[in-house]
């Protein structure tokens, strides 16, 4: 099972902890939604601006660069921002992009919560991802 950074990893030893999906993420993806949320003059800019994301776990970074996707919701500046952000962490950039009520809840506060709360949350992380994707 893989987790976007220790902290959660940690949450999750416990026994009613459940489980959070992680997106698989291809070049098709990102390229569909360069075309979809941003200025189709940026387009060869915005792939240039995503290029900049290396990242140490080549595996990962289709899916950092989508989450700086999401993040930027179409404005280049954004997405430049969230680059070099990845670039210090990426993790930050993925909790943001693909666990946003978990994180606003407080990765921490989430672990006190019974398997069906934490369950709710979860899911409606991935449903909210999932639709962002899909849109």
């Amino acid at each position: 099972m893989k987790f976007p950074f220790p902290a959660i990893a940690s949450a999750f030893r416990d026994r009613r902890a459940v489980h959070q999906p992680v997106p698989d993420v291809s070049a098709t993806d990102i390229e569909r939604i360069v075309r979809r949320d941003f200025p189709k003059d940026e387009f060869d800019s915005t792939l240039a601006a995503l290029g900049q994301y290396g990242g140490s776990l080549p595996r990962e970074c289709p899916r950092v660069q989508l989450a700086a996707l999401k993040l930027a919701q179409g404005d280049l500046q954004s997405l430049r921002r969230h680059i070099a952000n990845a670039e210090r962490d990426y993790r930050d950039v993925l909790a943001a992009a693909e666990y946003q009520r978990y994180m606003s809840a407080g990765m921490f506060r989430v672990r006190e919560l019974s398997r069906k709360e934490q369950q709710a949350i979860v899911d409606s992380d991935w449903d909210q991802y999932q639709r962002w994707l899909a849109k």
